[in-house]
């Protein structure tokens, strides 16, 4: 019970986390800011990073029916890191400085997340098939 109300407090302050990126991805676009710094991509990955947050946000009540969504969140999160992190390398090779926090803490929620990340449920039981004696039995 104390895993699955952490979970539910790491996706609350995740979810909340990343849907606070609307606050950005509205200022990009109303400013025109992605057009003039030649980050197209930039509103793009604010928006589905924002939905997610929304998402996981949703997925707080129940974790256990949302495995596959926080599973997502938690490889998504991982990969945004790891690029990141290929990205800060090669702007220190080229004598460029990159803060490194954002690595961190998009990688610390992956791997919370994923630390978290509830069990697999168990299937539900098959009905039985109905035999045609079963089925002349009802008629």
């Amino acid at each position: 019970m104390k895993r699955e109300r952490a979970l539910q407090v790491v996706l609350v302050l995740v979810g909340l986390f990343y849907f606070a990126w609307i606050y950005f991805l509205f200022g990009a676009l109303w400013h025109s800011r992605w057009l003039q710094e030649n980050q197209e991509a930039w509103p793009m990955f604010l928006s589905l990073n924002m939905v997610l947050g929304a998402f996981l946000l949703l997925a707080a009540k129940q974790p256990a029916k949302h495995r596959s969504l926080i599973a997502y969140g938690a490889w998504s999160s991982l990969a945004h890191a790891f690029t990141m992190a290929i990205q800060t390398a090669e702007a220190w090779a080229h004598g460029i400085h990159r803060n490194p926090w954002d690595i961190v803490i998009v990688g610390m929620i992956g791997i919370a997340l994923l630390a978290l990340l509830p069990g697999k449920q168990p299937a539900p039981a098959r009905p039985a098939p109905i035999t045609e004696s079963r089925f002349a039995e009802r008629t």
